[in-house]
């Protein structure tokens, strides 16, 4: 990678390019839509290892609705994870590397037809580094109650983190991340990674808090600190509070900002499934809503298909 490449901030606006970056919807969701049944430990993980093509045409999918970004299917895959499942250290590190290829693969057979470049920038491949609740299966990721101490964080994310930030994606994406302890880890990898840049999304209780209670502006002051984390910003909350919590974030950083919010269902993690209908949200209204007040990158998160991705880049089109 070239070494100025992190200081080449992609969600800042260029001559060329002034909108902000339309990022993926949900991975899980679109393979769901497709039959695969992703009620397992690792989530859409499981379909790295049993039908990887699959992966390639989902990728592809979001591509072709509008995406700049697309994020690797490795949200809930980790080498613990895969330890569980009876896999090898090198087998583990290998599917991870996977997960990449994976996504490099589907945006450059996007890109090598021609028609699909008119109007549009390369799109990106956003390494997913989800948190440490997402390996648990427990929905401690919406709560960042860990049973973990912050070195034991750092442990978890380091193999990992290094293999992303030394592979052919172009950013990383820390999603979903619950709590300042987690927060302050991925910040030190950042640290330890000058060269590679990308974002940090958060989880959040309420328009004020991370998901463990700490302060919103507290969280983006850290974030500020750092020179190559290129954007801050929240996912998978509803699509109602993405505003409150971007003022927030914007009160903190003068980071460019991100959100991409689910469909506005609330999962029940004992029944093991969504409960609540989707939020009644004019979504292209919202998102140039957001957009006005600094967010540069926009998608969406669980229950977010390719269709609404196409009606985020109509909307963010059509100013």
């Amino acid at each position: 990678m070239n070494p100025d490449a992190a200081n080449l901030n992609p969600f800042l606006p260029t001559e060329a390019h002034l909108g902000p970056l339309i990022l993926d919807g949900g991975l899980a969701t679109a393979l769901e839509a497709r039959g695969f049944d992703l009620d397992d430990p690792l989530w859409s993980a499981r379909v790295l290892l049993e039908a990887p093509e699959a992966v390639r045409d989902v990728h592809l999918e979001f591509l072709q609705a509008g995406a700049d970004v697309i994020a690797t299917v490795s949200y809930q895959a980790s080498l613990p994870g895969f330890r569980r499942r009876g896999l090898e250290r090198e087998q583990g590190l290998e599917l991870l590397r996977r997960a990449a290829e994976l996504a490099v693969e589907a945006r450059d057979a996007f890109w090598a037809v021609e028609a699909n470049r008119a109007g549009r920038r390369k799109p990106m491949v956003a390494a997913s580094v989800g948190p440490y609740g997402a390996t648990l299966a427990d929905g401690s990721e919406y709560t960042g109650a860990y049973p973990v101490t912050e070195d034991e964080l750092y442990d978890f994310h380091r193999e990992r983190w290094h293999l992303f930030a030394h592979g052919p994606a172009d950013l990383l994406a820390c999603e979903t991340i619950p709590s300042l302890p987690e927060v302050r880890v991925l910040l030190r990898l950042f640290g330890e990674t000058p060269e590679r840049g990308g974002w940090l999304s958060l989880s959040c209780r309420d328009a004020a808090h991370l998901a463990d209670g700490t302060p919103l502006i507290e969280v983006a002051r850290l974030c500020d600190a750092v020179p190559n984390l290129m954007a801050v910003g929240v996912n998978c909350i509803a699509p109602e509070i993405v505003m409150s919590l971007l003022e927030e974030l914007g009160r903190g950083t003068d980071k460019p900002l991100v959100a991409y919010p689910n469909a506005g269902e609330r999962y029940d993690v004992g029944a093991r499934g969504w409960v609540t209908p989707p939020s009644p949200v004019d979504w292209a209204a919202e998102v140039r809503r957001w957009v006005r007040i600094g967010a540069r990158g926009v998608g969406g998160c669980c229950r977010v298909g390719p269709d609404r991705i196409r009606e985020l880049r109509e909307a963010v089109t059509a100013g």
